[in-house]
This record gives structure tokens, C-alpha cells and sequence, in this order.
């Protein structure tokens, strides 16, 4: 390979990739279309390889281009995390660490993480983001998160996980509600009821450990509202629309218009667990995950 190439031709070569145009990543790179041909020209002739089929309206890759931008966009990524950490050095911080997590996972278990390893990291920035299941697996793999918390209990491999956290279940009813704990016997009491559950689009697996209990029950809930947030389900179950169920730590005890019954008695219980790439080379990883562990 000629040691022309550099690193502008991998990031012209994968922005054509990307749009399969060379028009539209030419103005997305803010040079020309003939001078992006040129490089693109350029770089096949130094690799000695055709990178991209083009015909009259269409560009395609070869079978050697899909393969080198699925491995270019992972390792170019790569790159930029390693000079955006050495930038962080050089500034006086010690790292940087991306979570992505489900809601539930921030009522206690990051924020009380945040804090004890800020006692000692006070030095590492942290950005969070809220995702689902799929989505946090997904950037695991894009590396876009570092380490993610979900209501998993398996991964697909190369993603590692760590069960932190096995629950129960509670029911979610208005405080008025004429079933309490001392007369609820099992949640086919709420059979007429409508349910409000989270979305099975944030998380597939939780929403199916949910309906296991529905059908131990015997019925099929009538689900009224799905939500992504823990927030909308106890306004909606305040102002009537229904009753819901979600895991323990989401449980409040200063809100006063709703009120929890634990289902300690069925089998289902769920799972929060986190996960990393086995991949990932961020320096910072490792020390938040002896914490984790």
C-alpha cells in the first residue's frame, strides 16, 4: 500500500460510503464533487483495489469497500475516542465515561454510583444518556456508550454482563384504591382494569416478563397506555386512567396520590444488569466497573 494515504482519504472514502453520492458528501465534507472523485480516484489506485461500483444515477460498494468501511468507521472511531481522552489529559482530566441507561436504573443505582465514585474520580466527566434495551446494545457495539444498564439478563456476545440488581414486581393504584395490602390475594382482582405499561419498544424482554404474569393469572390485561416514562404512568394512574405495574425501585414514598403493593408472591422478578463491550479500550472503563462490581 502506498504511504500516500491519509488519514482525509479514509474520512472522504467513508463519507461516500455513507451517502453512496458523491455529491451530497462532497458538500458534506465542504469540498467539491471533482475533487472528492479525484481522492476517491487517488485512494483506489493506492490500494490497488476498486472501492466503488458507479453507474450512470447509482454508486454501490464492492465487496472490498463494505468491508473496509465497516472496519475503517469502528477503527476510526477508535481513533477519535484516543485522541479525545489524550485531550482530556492534557487539559487535567482524567477521563471521560458515556452511560446509557433505562429509567428505572436512575430512582438509586446511578446516582448512589455517581457519587461514591466521584469520591474518589473527581477528576472523570460523565454524560448519560436514557435509551432502551436494543439502543444501549447497539451503541455498545458503535461504541456511542461505554457501559449501559438494562432490564437484560442475556447479552449478545462481545457484550459482557453483570446482573446488579433481581426485584419484584408492584402493583401501582390510586391512593383510594379499595384493594390494599391486606385484602390484595393476586392481580386477577384488577382483571377488568386498565393496565398502563412501559412501551414494549424501550424494552421488549421487560415487557414480556411483565405479561408472564398476566397470563399466570389467567386473563389478558387490557392495556390502555404504553409509556416510555415511570413519570407519565403515575399521572396517568393518579387522574384515573388505570393501574400499573413496574419493579420495586421505582417506588415512591413522597408522592401521596398513588400507592404500591409488592407481588412477592409470584415468580416473575426482574432484572437490572450492566453492560460493556468486551471491546472497548476506554482506560476509564475498568475503574467504574470494580465499582460496579
Amino acid at each position: 500500500m502506498s504511504n500516500q494515504l491519509e488519514l482525509r482519504h479514509i474520512k472522504y472514502f467513508l463519507a461516500v460510503a455513507e451517502d453512496l453520492h458523491f455529491r451530497k458528501a462532497a458538500e458534506r465534507l465542504f469540498i467539491s464533487q471533482p475533487g472528492l472523485s479525484r481522492q476517491i480516484k487517488q485512494m483506489e489506485t493506492d490500494l490497488g483495489m476498486v472501492l466503488f461500483e458507479r453507474h450512470n444515477r447509482k454508486v454501490e460498494l464492492t465487496k472490498a469497500g463494505i468491508y473496509l468501511k465497516q472496519e475503517l468507521s469502528r477503527n476510526l472511531k477508535h481513533l477519535d475516542h484516543i485522541f479525545s481522552h489524550a485531550k482530556l489529559l492534557h487539559d487535567g482530566i482524567g477521563g471521560d465515561v458515556k452511560l446509557g441507561y433505562v429509567g428505572s436504573a436512575m430512582q438509586n443505582i446511578i446516582p448512589e454510583l455517581l457519587l461514591r465514585f466521584k469520591n474518589t474520580h473527581n477528576d472523570i466527566l460523565f454524560s448519560l444518556v436514557e435509551m432502551g434495551n436494543e439502543k444501549q446494545i447497539e451503541s455498545l457495539f458503535s461504541q456511542d456508550i461505554d457501559i449501559g444498564f438494562v432490564r437484560l439478563e442475556r447479552a449478545p456476545r462481545g457484550i459482557e454482563i453483570k446482573p446488579i440488581l433481581k426485584e419484584v414486581f408492584c402493583l401501582v393504584l390510586p391512593t383510594d384504591y379499595d384493594i390494599n395490602e391486606l385484602d390484595f390475594k393476586n392481580i386477577s382482582q384488577l382483571k377488568e382494569e386498565s393496565f398502563i405499561l412501559f412501551d414494549p419498544e424501550y424494552s421488549a424482554t421487560y415487557f414480556e416478563k411483565v405479561m408472564q404474569i398476566f397470563d399466570d393469572a389467567g386473563f389478558v390485561p387490557n392495556v390502555s397506555h404504553k409509556t416510555i416514562h415511570a413519570g407519565s404512568i403515575y399521572k396517568l394512574v393518579e387522574n384515573g386512567f388505570g393501574v400499573s405495574i413496574v419493579p420495586k425501585s421505582l417506588c415512591m414514598e413522597n408522592n401521596k396520590k398513588i400507592k404500591f403493593i409488592e407481588l412477592n408472591k409470584i415468580s416473575q422478578r426482574t432484572t437490572l444488569s450492566v453492560v460493556w463491550s468486551k471491546d472497548n479500550r476506554n482506560p476509564v472503563l475498568e475503574k467504574i466497573l470494580q465499582f460496579v462490581k
